[in-house]
């Protein structure tokens, strides 16, 4: 009992900038998410936003608890952790809930629902940390590289059979970013970068180039089926090129997101004022989870959004200032990764947003609605509140 009230004792050595900026966008995304579903027919409003209010509460739950607790026991749980993800990740292919053309949710007891590619994100940061935090491996030589590859590439390959092209995606720059942190050599990661990038431009040039080659149906529905892609992931792409070559349908939800955000001004509409949103041209299926962003742009203009991106600043500024003074390599990787993954999800919705990136799916981190990765998230930064607390007490126990 006295052990368990030190471990909690230990939680005023944490980030407050980062607990507070945490709290403020958990605060900002219930209001927000209540907004985006205000006046629905589809879902009672209370029943959305009272979710998201436990999911978060639940996910503060997680946060403190492994701020209070050693990061340092992820190293031996590691395998065990990265193990059960990919096991979840097969059993939703074979049991899971399908919606919207995917097949990405399992159900649990009350009909709560669950996304296993959440949880692998920090699967495989973990075991990746663990990993790249053993003294004297070189992991730019090709057989401890290819084990690495091999361990985000499981994952990725299960992600992308649901098919979930965008968090597939996020895998990939998170994983550069602890090769990179790691010290692996920046010419091993540029290859892997420029492979990448040969790889995007094949999968674009298989969905663009034959129509415009003028190429056969046949054809060009074998190489549809060639790239991997599902329907409606094309469609994304082609109306992110094009938005006005379908502006009722896939290019819709694009180009409303881009009126919501444009027409917010400086001060905003109001709440609950969003005529986009309140009126329904934004559609109320995706507001509260993908378009959160365009809803508080437009409700709150630019002065709310730059309030959020702020808010996200100092999140990850503190994630790095924590793995610059972590005094292991474990807890410097294990920050990097998280706040990598933050920073990539930030990034790409609300590129995604103003029209400047595809259609992807990706939530906006403590904003969107949705349980797995509000959890996944609070979790992550609790891991990061964890290295935070043992590198200050390290610190302070040596006089620094």
């Amino acid at each position: 009992m006295n052990r368990m009230f030190r471990q909690w004792r230990l939680l005023r050595y944490m980030s407050w900038p980062m607990t507070i900026a945490t709290a403020l966008l958990l605060m900002i995304g219930v209001l927000f998410v209540y907004s985006a579903r205000y006046v629905s027919d589809d879902l009672p409003v209370q029943s959305l936003y009272r979710r998201q209010i436990l999911w978060a509460a639940f996910g503060l739950v997680c946060y403190f608890g492994l701020a209070a607790a050693d990061y340092r026991r992820l190293r031996r749980l590691s395998w065990w952790l990265y193990g059960a993800c990919l096991f979840l990740l097969a059993l939703v292919l074979a049991v899971g809930k399908q919606a919207y053309g995917a097949q990405r949710w399992l159900v649990l007891f009350g009909g709560v629902g669950v996304q296993p590619s959440e949880f692998a994100k920090l699967g495989v940061i973990v075991i990746l940390a663990r990993r790249l935090s053993r003294p004297g491996v070189d992991y730019g030589r090709l057989p401890h590289l290819a084990v690495l590859l091999g361990i985000v590439a499981l994952p990725v390959g299960l992600v992308l059979k649901q098919p979930d092209l965008g968090t597939a995606a996020v895998f990939v720059p998170t994983a550069l970013l602890i090769l990179f942190a790691a010290g692996v050599r920046l010419k091993v990661i540029g290859s892997l970068v420029l492979a990448g990038g040969v790889g995007v431009g094949v999968l674009l040039g298989a969905v663009f180039l034959p129509e415009k080659l003028e190429a056969s149906e046949e054809t060009q529905a074998r190489i549809a089926r060639y790239s991997g892609l599902s329907g409606y992931q094309r469609q994304r792409l082609v109306a992110f090129v094009q938005a006005d070559r379908d502006p009722l349908g896939a290019g819709w939800s694009k180009m409303q997101s881009e009126i919501a955000v444009g027409s917010g001004g400086f001060w905003g509409k109001g709440f609950l004022k969003g005529t986009q949103n309140i009126l329904g041209f934004l559609p109320r299926s995706v507001a509260p989870t993908d378009f959160i962003y365009s809803v508080i742009a437009e409700e709150k203009g630019f002065f709310g959004s730059a309030v959020v991106l702020l808010l996200f600043a100092v999140i990850t500024v503190s994630g790095l200032r924590t793995a610059v003074a972590s005094r292991d390599r474990l807890g410097r990787l294990l920050c990097v990764g998280i706040v990598g993954v933050l920073f990539c999800h930030v990034f790409v919705n609300i590129a995604m947003t103003v029209g400047l990136m595809p259609i992807t799916g990706l939530p906006l981190p403590l904003l969107s609605y949705g349980g797995s990765f509000m959890v996944v998230m609070l979790s992550g930064l609790g891991i990061v509140q964890s290295v935070r607390i043992r590198s200050r007490r390290t610190r302070l126990s040596l006089g620094e």
